[in-house]
């Protein structure tokens, strides 16, 4: 539940700021329509993520922490969700499933 809720903060958090600067004309952007005003939410929002994701993906590799942490947390989480492998049963089960379908179909 922790990494749906983490997930979701990520990708809620940059597009309310964005709306928020679009909103207020902080950043000085004539919007003069509800059409454009959405498009530069839009733009902002994209841009605001992928800023602050690449400056945590920079500091994953240069392994520095305070970086890494304050990129996220201006993401909405301080860290990106960590989901787990699949199981290994699963791949199999899978299988079986597909082999079950495709004699299935054979049939027809």
């Amino acid at each position: 539940m922790t990494n749906l809720f983490a997930s979701y903060m990520r990708t809620l958090v940059p597009y309310g700021v964005a709306l928020v600067l679009t909103g207020t004309g902080w950043l000085g952007i004539p919007v003069d329509s509800t059409t454009a005003a959405g498009a530069v939410s839009l733009g902002l929002g994209a841009a605001y993520y992928g800023v602050f994701r690449g400056l945590e993906w920079v500091g994953e590799r240069l392994r520095w922490r305070p970086l890494q942490l304050a990129a996220g947390a201006l993401l909405g989480w301080a860290r990106p969700p960590e989901y787990k492998p699949a199981a290994a049963g699963t791949a199999e089960g899978l299988a079986a499933m597909q082999r079950v379908l495709g004699s299935d179909r054979d049939r027809r």
